[in-house]
């Protein structure tokens, strides 16, 4: 933003249509019924540091698919990267592979497949994958460059209105390898895990996203850097994370749609306000005290969560999920930080208080002069 002062005019009807009209509903309560049976590659292939949890990894994914409606097709052969064979596979599952594994052709087939509407997942050493081929540097999100002894975390969940996070408290503590990488994809991503430093020994970014989603092309990237460990893949929290990690990429898991702050139907207030780093380049913004935003295609019935994208170079404050209108049933609150700039977004999340249904409404408090801004929210 380069000004906060209230502008004069404020958005016209057909401003308000941005983002669309798409009806928001709970997700299913089963992931297995949630979609018709799907095929999943697991691509396993090294040429460099080789895990030995590789087998474990395998194993789990197919367990994994055999509890919720995916066969696995578990390969370290190359040539299945084709245009033809990728065709039969909703995802393809990175498990921990290293170096340079693919070839021009293969390489090309695999972007094809991606930005044709197929799904990725990186687990662990996928972004130590590939430093050559900058079209996967986007994919994976980060890639790799230290880590520290494998040692106890703690995790903090930024966002639970996500299959591989849905099932955690706001923090998770495990043991693993916990991976440095060489750039933070936060600028590019949807974080949804990241690692508190001040937990453990050898974190170096200070802010550390560990696990998180985009989309390329018509298609879904996830990655989580857990997976070193044997142990990992027995745990049934981290088989649950992987699990919502496959199902998000192959379109077959209850991922909640992403609604942009800007789409709003009516308001007071609040105006639309531009960002470099920002999904579309928007975000809903000139938020004061007092204002309100309303979703006319966002019904609150069954929601118990709520995640925003938020950015703060003003004074922070406060937002209130409510049900019916701006002064109705308030479902939850979330303090809203300062994060030091109006192009650094954060990811703020609270539990709701499960509501019978109703239009959602965003309700704003603070000090005095510009507030936050927000990027897009999640009900889940």
């Amino acid at each position: 933003m380069t000004t906060f002062t209230r502008r004069e005019s404020l958005l016209t009807g057909a401003l308000l249509l941005v983002g669309g009209m798409v009806e928001w509903r709970p997700a299913p309560a089963s992931a297995s019924t949630a979609a018709a049976p799907y095929q999943v590659l697991v691509f396993s292939r090294t040429a460099g540091f080789r895990h030995d949890s590789i087998p474990a990894g395998i194993q789990a994914i197919r367990e994994l698919g055999s509890a919720n409606g995916f066969t696995v097709t578990a390969t370290e052969d190359s040539a299945v990267f084709t245009t033809s064979q990728l065709a039969a596979y909703r995802a393809v599952v990175f498990l921990s592979t290293t170096g340079d594994i693919l070839n021009a052709s293969q390489q090309t087939a695999f972007e094809s497949y991606i930005n044709g509407g197929g799904g990725f997942v990186g687990v662990h050493a996928a972004a130590d994958t590939e430093y050559g081929w900058p079209y996967y540097g986007q994919l994976v999100g980060a890639w790799f460059r230290s880590h520290p002894a494998i040692q106890q975390v703690t995790a903090r969940v930024e966002d639970r209105a996500h299959p591989s996070t849905a099932h955690l408290g706001q923090t998770w503590v495990r043991t693993d390898e916990l991976y440095n990488y060489a750039t933070n994809p936060r600028p590019n991503v949807r974080v949804l895990i990241n690692l508190d430093e001040s937990t453990y020994s050898g974190g170096d970014m200070g802010d550390h996203p560990i696990a998180w989603c985009h989309p390329q092309g018509a298609g879904r990237s996830f990655y989580t850097g857990f997976g070193h460990t044997i142990a990992s893949y027995s745990e049934p929290a981290f088989r649950t994370h992987l699990l919502g990690g496959i199902q998000y990429a192959a379109g077959a898991g209850p991922a909640p749609t992403q609604v942009e702050g800007e789409a709003f139907t009516s308001q007071f207030g609040v105006q639309v306000a531009g960002h470099g780093n920002a999904s579309g380049g928007r975000t809903l913004g000139y938020i004061d005290n007092g204002d309100w935003a309303g979703y006319a295609q966002v019904n609150t019935a069954g929601a118990t969560n709520f995640t925003a994208r938020i950015s703060s170079g003003g004074a922070g404050g406060t937002i209130r999920v409510r049900s019916g209108s701006a002064s109705g049933p308030v479902l939850g609150t979330v303090a809203v930080p300062v994060t030091g700039g109006w192009e650094n977004f954060q990811t703020v999340s609270t539990p709701l208080t499960a509501s019978s249904g109703g239009q959602l409404f965003l309700t704003f408090s603070g000090g005095s002069g510009a507030l936050f801004d927000v990027d897009h929210f999640f009900l889940s």
